[in-house]
């Protein structure tokens, strides 16, 4: 029951960790670049074979980047019911009308399983998994400031037709570093409702609508703090004069080095390798 409360232990989204490894020391440009060619370089993979590879490669980046790997599995725990219902949906509802058919294991009714509807649902996992891990080493290895200055120069050519790169970019580091904050808040709610008797914790983890139902008191009072962090946000922007659509200037200059464009290339090869795999 005390791990149901430990919710900051099982996000990894949002948070630094400063171990100063390879991955730590490159240009945040190239590697935000290089970290979402491959999230969807795994997105479009749909075979066992480039998946079993892409999982191995995911998880060797956390001895990589000197983080250890309960990090990565922590944050895949939050995501596993999700995965769950994904799963039984696409092995109820996806049959013969999937891909090409492939052979039937199981039929009754409206229920068709084949091996076409099976290879979905194994994949579909294996990416999540990927893409829990891929987000997980770029935000423990890269800090907000980073994250921001990496995404609004990628996005500058944007610029020219009028795109608010800036405010784009401030948008979304906003909403990555927030999660681990809400995450503490809802885990401070949690252990109040917990100590006036509420129940968190006490059934069993794949009792998935009783746990969602055991989490309806707290999402209301998590709604105000996320509204007063907002406006706390907003008042501290406007205490320092900060207006998006002004034009700025950068403090810090990125100069993309040979191991930082051996990173985007490498990046590259792996997900030729990838969409070479057959089976």
């Amino acid at each position: 029951m005390a791990s149901s409360f430990e919710l900051t232990r099982n996000i990894t989204v949002g948070q630094y960790l400063p171990t100063g490894s390879i991955i730590h020391r490159l240009d945040p440009r190239c590697k935000l670049a290089a970290f979402v060619i491959l999230i969807l370089g795994i997105a479009f993979c749909g075979t066992y074979g480039s998946n079993v590879l892409a999982l191995i490669l995911c998880t060797a980046l956390f001895p990589l980047a000197r983080i250890p790997i309960r990090y990565g599995l922590s944050g895949v725990k939050p995501a596993i019911p999700f995965i769950l219902i994904l799963a039984i949906l696409q092995l109820l509802f996806y049959g013969k009308g999937f891909g090409t058919g492939g052979q039937t294991y199981f039929h009754y009714g409206f229920v068709t399983i084949t091996s076409d509807s099976l290879r979905l649902v194994v994949v579909s996992a294996m990416r999540f998994v990927e893409v829990i891990f891929l987000s997980s080493v770029l935000t423990l290895s890269t800090s907000t400031t980073e994250l921001t200055h990496g995404m609004e120069h990628l996005l500058m050519p944007l610029r020219k037709v009028g795109f608010p790169v800036h405010a784009f970019a401030l948008i979304i580091t906003i909403a990555v570093r927030f999660v681990p904050t809400f995450a503490l808040e809802m885990e401070k709610m949690m252990k109040a409702q917990a100590s006036r008797g509420a129940e968190f914790g006490t059934g069993s983890w794949w009792r998935i609508v009783q746990r969602t139902k055991d989490m309806f008191p707290i999402i209301i009072p998590l709604f105000n703090v996320a509204l007063k962090r907002a406006e706390d946000l907003i008042l501290a922007m406007e205490a320092r004069c900060y207006t998006p659509t002004d034009e700025r200037t950068t403090y810090k200059r990125y100069h993309a080095s040979a191991k930082d464009v051996f990173a985007v290339v490498t990046s590259l090869v792996i997900v030729a390798v990838l969409f070479a795999i057959p089976v």
